[in-house]
């Protein structure tokens, strides 16, 4: 198996020597999406608007490496502040219904580039 980098201008780029997402077999493995918009702005506001961005992003990457959201298998949220989760949350069931979510962890960090508040990574399947 080899594999195959996925990379969109539908999403922000990468703010180091990583690629947005890198298939191998049935499997799309994405780095973790901050709240930049495609031309690599912070987006404004709070942890709602944030993490509608980062999703956002995940559809573009997930889609352009011919997957979705619902074939998300794994994800992983790390807040900056844990007190932001009932937020990240709302935002996050708009996207994953509770029936087809896949399973996840969220973890507190003590910092995520660009000083966002929240950064998500998942795991899906083609």
């Amino acid at each position: 198996m080899s594999k195959k980098i996925i990379k969109t201008d539908k999403a922000s780029l990468p703010v180091g020597p990583y690629n947005q997402a890198v298939s191998i077999g049935n499997l799309i493995y994405t780095a973790g999406q901050i709240p930049l918009d495609v031309q690599g702005n912070m987006v404004p506001g709070g942890i709602k608007e944030q993490t509608e961005q980062v999703i956002q992003n995940l559809i573009a990457v997930l889609t352009h490496g011919g997957s979705s959201l619902e074939k998300v298998v794994k994800a992983t949220v790390f807040l900056k502040d844990l007190n932001d989760f009932a937020g990240m949350n709302e935002v996050y069931a708009k996207h994953f219904k509770a029936e087809t979510a896949p399973a996840r962890s969220t973890i507190q960090v003590a910092r995520i580039p660009k000083d966002s508040m929240v950064e998500i990574e998942v795991v899906a399947h083609i």
